[in-house]
């Protein structure tokens, strides 16, 4: 496997975006309670109300958007998830207990992969799952299977 970037496609940052139904919630959630940061934020923008979380700092970024009356979202699927690679079990745990303290519980994942090497999901208010892997991809393996 290739971990070599292609010359003729010389990124300099990297958004991918998502929609949302419960932008006010969505954002409390990244931004109050993950902690993401925000690189920028708007309302009413031509219909959009949109904001784009750093994923860390800000060559890696995350859109939410939500747009339309009624906003209309595909259904959460527990296979599309935002994976946090956070540095060892220590780090899930913090993250794990600050989302618990905001009411947030974990959900059992679909896929074992994720409990047997440690991981812990939670869902966010639209339903999409956030994984808190303790291991940081490509640097580690991921811990031996439970």
């Amino acid at each position: 496997m290739s971990h070599t970037w292609p010359s003729h496609l010389d990124v300099g940052a990297v958004r991918f975006a998502r929609p949302t139904a419960k932008y006010d919630e969505v954002l409390v959630f990244y931004r109050d309670v993950l902690g993401l940061p925000v690189l920028a934020e708007w309302r009413g923008h031509r219909g959009y109300d949109g904001v784009v979380l750093g994923l860390p700092g800000t060559p890696v970024h995350m859109e939410l958007l939500q747009h339309g009356d009624p906003p209309r979202v595909p259904e959460p699927d527990p296979e599309n998830q935002l994976v946090l690679y956070l540095r060892g079990p220590k780090a899930v745990a913090t993250a794990t207990r600050r989302l618990a303290e905001h009411g947030h519980h974990p959900v059992p994942p679909v896929n074992p992969y994720w409990e047997d090497h440690g991981a812990v999901l939670f869902e966010d208010p639209d339903g999409w799952q956030v994984v808190l892997a303790p291991w940081v991809f490509g640097a580690e393996q991921p811990p031996t299977a439970l």
